[in-house]
């Protein structure tokens, strides 16, 4: 495992990999809470990456909170991911190949990525999280997703993260032309259970 500022890095050696995926911890983890679920990812193959947000958390409100109240610090970590895409791209691996895994703020800010940076990648994995704003404004994300697979999951209730807008951002992404699997679990706290992990697996990375 590699450490350099802000960023941790394990699995396959980049020059050596075929695939990729980028890990996004959630508010008040780290990076390297992240990367440690690659004991139970399906991640052999891949060349990981897990950035690590400024003072543990990606934006300071919830994700639902007026927009201006999470800026700049919103723009500045999907900048974090822009630039950790493209220097995935530079080491020779295309988007179909590059994957992203988030929980909580960190599924929140992985789906509001690729909802704004649509092209075909991977898979995406969204423990707990939806597409960011007080209201969405469809009119924000266009593109195309050209099925690329996405799996969401979520509690209900959740303390952080409400059904209705996991649902409501799943209809942009698959309007968006993304191909969703999405699993409510009833009673389950804010974490990831070891069901969302097998169906990751099973959906997004094997």
């Amino acid at each position: 495992m590699n450490t350099k500022k802000n960023l941790i890095s394990s699995g396959v050696p980049i020059a050596e990999a075929t695939k990729a995926i980028i890990m996004l911890h959630g508010r008040g983890g780290s990076a390297a809470d992240i990367i440690s679920l690659q004991r139970l990812l399906h991640l052999n193959e891949f060349a990981i990456y897990a950035p690590q947000a400024t003072n543990n958390s990606w934006y300071p409100y919830s994700f639902m909170a007026p927009d201006e109240q999470n800026q700049p610090a919103l723009n500045s970590a999907l900048e974090t991911v822009a630039q950790t895409v493209a220097e995935i791209e530079a080491a020779g691996i295309l988007a179909e190949h590059i994957y992203f895994a988030g929980f909580s703020q960190g599924a929140c800010l992985t789906l509001e990525f690729i909802a704004t940076h649509p092209k075909r990648y991977g898979g995406v994995i969204a423990f707990t999280g939806g597409l960011i704003g007080q209201h969405l404004d469809e009119a924000k994300y266009t593109g195309d997703l050209a099925e690329t697979p996405v799996f969401v999951s979520t509690g209900d209730p959740d303390p952080h993260v409400p059904v209705s807008r996991v649902k409501e951002s799943i209809a942009v992404l698959e309007r968006m032309n993304a191909f969703v699997t999405f699993t409510v679990y009833p009673g389950r706290q804010h974490t990831i259970s070891s069901d969302e992990i097998r169906q990751a697996n099973a959906h997004i990375l094997d």
